[in-house]
């Protein structure tokens, strides 16, 4: 597995990140919905990977920074055929040292709530991230998004 930054002009990851709005979309009401569109993931304070297997794609992720100290991972999603096979650990482990590497104190998230997102929360609870406070502007009564976060 190859994690290699950008890749947001590719068909494969085009469609990866669609299906991962779409997924989204299905399991939270419009306005709990708060993941990326590959125009959003283009911004300057947003760096974007994507992990290969030769031409196939594994998955995807990226970072956001909050400010100086704080990171915040966004549009993590493993691809359907490739679920339970280390990806999105592989991603995350790298997430956290570009994230040292950026000087990053601490590392959050927004997830969903419900059984769909309960693998997601249990590989984010393995990486040590905890339940939080929402961060970073996203609303604080939302029953549809969890907030989860960690010291690095």
């Amino acid at each position: 597995m190859e994690v290699r930054e950008g890749g947001l002009d590719y068909p494969q990851v085009v469609a990866l990140l669609q299906l991962h709005l779409d997924s989204m979309r299905a399991h939270s009401p419009p306005d709990s919905v708060h993941a990326l569109d590959t125009s959003r993931l283009q911004q300057p304070d947003i760096r974007f990977w994507a992990a290969w297997d030769g031409a196939q794609l594994l998955g995807c992720a990226a970072l956001r920074e909050v400010d100086a100290a704080h990171g915040e991972i966004k549009s993590m999603r493993t691809h359907p055929e490739h679920l339970r096979r280390g990806t999105g650990a592989a991603l995350l482990r790298h997430i956290l040292q570009v994230a040292r590497e950026r000087g990053y104190t601490r590392l959050s998230l927004e997830t969903g709530t419900g059984p769909a997102f309960e693998a997601a929360h249990g590989l984010y609870r393995q990486f040590g991230f905890t339940d939080c406070a929402p961060l970073a502007g996203y609303p604080a009564a939302d029953p549809f998004s969890r907030f989860m976060t960690r010291v690095i």
